[in-house]
């Protein structure tokens, strides 16, 4: 969706086309850190699950080894999983949403030509113009058959020329189009000021568009610098990057324990759970973060709350799944026999 997003600011004029796929890069780079722990916590469902379907791990257990020989493996995977969790989390992904942040607001920035695209006709940002540029030559670095509209002054004008290129004024530093071998037509027409006028060279005033000062998102703030203001926003920005990190750890137990399944059941009742398991986790830490930020969680609570529940809920899951115990217990009817007289 971000994707689209980028395209139809393209197709506006607001940024160059090149720029779409850097833009859409830097924001897959600004996701990773949410994928990483998804993608271990899947991995592991499924390699297990695997081995568990296949009779591997009823032969790992008569050869004496249990869940319980998981343990330190798994605990090298999260080490190095986390780590790159770590890293995007607390540097790469702030990073690159700042990198992208500052290429929209540059080529926000930029006059209206900057983004024309060739074959395409491009309004300008008020409305009061049209630009269309047959094609671009990299070469000459020059526009060719070119097509300007532009009303001002309650007169339309329309400007067509055979080729054009850019041109800054050093002492205004106002940019121009200087246009070559084409005709302005300019009024009204049926008005007797009607004017047709050929030129061999015209300059074209483009509209500066105005900067706005930049304001960075709170996703792209330093993790050094949020953690030193307390403000509830800010403080809530820190606990969620803590706990994309502490993710991979409690995804990771639940894994283990959702991925030894019976061979002669089926898998779907597990994989039902496993999947509810992480929607509810990460909903949790959605839903505490919004109410962070809104002040009716207190920021010293954060999210640890959440993952001491699910992190206590995970090994229960797995000591049961140690003890060859089912993962949920439910109470047994006893039905007592009827005595008929």
């Amino acid at each position: 969706m971000r994707a689209l997003g980028f395209l139809q600011q393209a197709a506006r004029g607001d940024i160059p086309v090149e720029s779409v796929l850097v833009l859409v890069g830097l924001k897959m780079v600004s996701y990773v850190d949410v994928i990483l722990s998804l993608v271990l916590y899947i991995a592991i469902l499924m390699v297990l699950g695997r081995w568990s379907r296949d009779n591997e791990m009823t032969v790992l257990a008569a050869c004496g080894l249990g869940i319980s020989n998981f343990l330190k493996p798994l605990a090298a995977l999260v080490l190095i999983v986390g780590s790159f969790a770590a890293l995007f989390s607390f540097y790469l992904t702030p990073l690159s949403v700042t990198k992208g942040f500052h290429i929209e607001q540059e080529y926000r920035n930029r006059s209206e030509i900057a983004g024309v695209v060739p074959g395409v006709f491009m309004e300008t940002r008020r409305g009061q113009g049209v630009y269309f540029v047959e094609e671009f030559d990299k070469n000459a670095d020059r526009y060719e058959d070119i097509f300007v509209y532009k009303s001002s002054f309650g007169k339309e004008g329309v400007v067509v020329a055979k080729y054009g290129f850019k041109r800054l004024d050093e002492l205004t530093g106002d940019q121009f189009l200087i246009l070559k071998n084409g005709t302005r037509y300019e009024g009204n027409p049926g008005q007797p000021d009607y004017r047709i006028i050929d030129f061999e060279t015209y300059a074209l005033r483009i509209e500066p568009r105005t900067e706005v000062s930049p304001i960075i998102p709170v996703k792209g703030r330093p993790t050094l610098e949020i953690a030193a203001d307390p403000h509830p926003l800010l403080v809530s920005e820190l606990q969620w990057r803590v706990a994309k990190v502490i993710m991979v750890l409690v995804l990771a137990i639940f894994a283990l324990a959702y991925s030894f399944v019976n061979p002669r059941q089926s898998r779907f009742p597990g994989m039902v759970m496993a999947f509810l398991t992480y929607f509810i986790y990460a909903n949790s830490l959605g839903f505490a973060v919004a109410m962070i930020k809104k002040g009716k969680i207190a920021p010293e609570a954060g999210l640890w709350w959440i993952h001491v529940i699910f992190l206590a809920v995970a090994m229960m899951l797995v000591y049961r799944r140690s003890r060859n115990l089912s993962l949920v217990s439910l109470p047994r009817l006893r039905l007592r026999p009827r005595i008929t007289a």
